[in-house]
């Protein structure tokens, strides 16, 4: 049964919830029994699943999933640590062929979220909101994506906090205020509404301190100025990076992207002749092996692996893409022997989650909280950060990835100097009041 659920397509398994009557589920962990439970018979397989496998799963608290009553589209909410604070982290809206491939994006996505937070001195925890994509819906409907997200705040407030959610990879600042119509459990809402809205000019900021504090740790008193950077993916987050490379004074930048829409629009809006891009089919990996100084992962996860890395050409690898690490163990293991210097993801990305985090006080512009990231003085900035891990992995002769892990997850533990592990304490309150036979449209208080 397990395997037939976990190979299950999402909409299928969206169909099998709805026929059960199952609108609202968990799957938590029970400190005491060491294992995975879930709040009905039909998810057992599930929970059976996540508390064996070793390569995602890491004590996750919780995962809570909905089926939103618009487009019976599955909704989650994944909850890996809380002893810092609130899990944070942003709703991605993405495809997912199976229950499998759904369940896993989304607990390594809680568990990087809980390092980011955790290096960026934070006190918040970790956790990822991921909306399916149902095939079916109109992606791009402004009134369907305006129910979808709106049913997801409803169902953060059934979550009565433990989980404040933001915006991510396929969500727009337009679709956060539909949240926030919703839950007060949410960040980057838009300017007009008192937030921060998009936050991913700073994170393209934070990873160009990210390469910046490799290059100089390669060879000390060097800088980004004449060198080459390939950046896969020209978003979000990509087009700012490549605007702040130009301004650093990079001698090229070569970009790719699979939309020929966003390639056109980033080239005239950038308007320089160092940059140079093209359209790639989806499953075309070849920007990898560019001819350059930097590599910028920037689109989705996993692109660091047995057949990419040893066609490499880049001396170091520093992007904003999450979890670019198909095997973290392995994947960082083979760049250390290539001599490729890696800067972990969930270092250098953090700053869309600094914005966010601050924006819970107030949102003040501009931010000392916030440029003290961006800075060379504060010991838990990105520059100095990055630099203290890359010399103990040289030191240590370990890689950087099993650094910064290590010193994240010694720091994910501490508890919140004034609320302790409060999330735990919410979570078990779910359970024990059965928050899950709230119905979606009516959501508990």
């Amino acid at each position: 049964m397990s395997h037939e659920l976990l190979s299950m397509p999402v909409q299928r398994f969206v169909g099998l919830l709805t026929q059960e009557g199952v609108h609202r589920a968990h799957l938590v962990y029970d400190r005491d029994q060491e294992r995975v439970t879930a709040s009905h018979p039909l998810l057992e397989p599930l929970a059976r699943f996540i508390g064996e496998d070793t390569r995602d799963f890491m004590e996750h608290e919780g995962v809570f999933l909905q089926v939103s009553p618009t487009g019976a589209t599955l909704q989650g909410a994944f909850v890996h640590r809380t002893c810092r604070g609130q899990a944070a982290g942003g709703v991605r809206y993405w495809t997912y062929e199976t229950v499998e491939g759904y369940l896993r994006d989304g607990l390594r996505l809680a568990k990087g979220m809980t390092r980011k937070n955790a290096l960026a001195g934070l006190w918040w925890g970790g956790g990822k909101g991921v909306i399916a994509r149902n095939p079916s819906l109109p992606v791009d409907d402004p009134e369907t994506r305006a129910h979808i997200y709106r049913e997801y705040g409803e169902f953060l407030t059934a979550l009565r906090g433990c989980y404040v959610t933001a915006e991510d990879v396929g969500t727009s600042v337009a679709d956060m205020a539909q949240v926030h119509a919703a839950t007060r459990f949410t960040t980057c809402i838009p300017p007009a509404l008192g937030g921060s809205g998009n936050p991913s000019v700073p994170t393209a900021r934070g990873v160009v301190c990210g390469m910046e504090a490799a290059i100089d740790f390669l060879n000390a008193g060097d800088t980004l100025r004449g060198k080459t950077v390939a950046v896969q993916g020209m978003g979000h987050v990509g087009e700012p990076l490549i605007g702040f490379l130009l301004d650093k004074g990079v001698a090229r930048v070569f970009a790719w992207d699979i939309s020929p829409d966003l390639v056109h629009a980033v080239t005239q809006r950038v308007n320089d002749t160092r940059l140079e891009a093209r359209v790639i089919a989806p499953n075309d990996d070849s920007g990898m092996a560019a001819d350059c100084d930097i590599l910028a992962p920037c689109a989705t996860g996993a692109v660091l692996n047995p057949r990419t890395i040893p066609r490499l050409k880049a001396r170091v690898v520093c992007g904003a893409a999450n979890n670019q690490l198909e095997d973290a163990a392995r994947d960082d293991r083979l760049l250390l022997e290539r001599d490729i210097l890696y800067v972990p993801d969930f270092l250098t990305n953090r700053m869309g989650i600094v914005t966010c985090a601050d924006e819970q006080s107030g949102y003040l512009s501009p931010d000392p909280l916030i440029e003290r990231h961006l800075g060379r003085d504060w010991d838990h900035s990105i520059f100095r950060t990055t630099q203290r891990i890359l010399h103990h992995a040289k030191t240590e002769a370990r890689t950087p990835a099993q650094v910064a892990m290590d010193l994240a997850d010694t720091l994910s533990v501490e508890a919140h100097p004034i609320f302790g592990h409060r999330g735990q304490g919410i979570i078990d309150g779910l359970v024990r009041d059965r928050w899950f036979d709230h119905s979606p449209a009516t959501p508990s208080p």
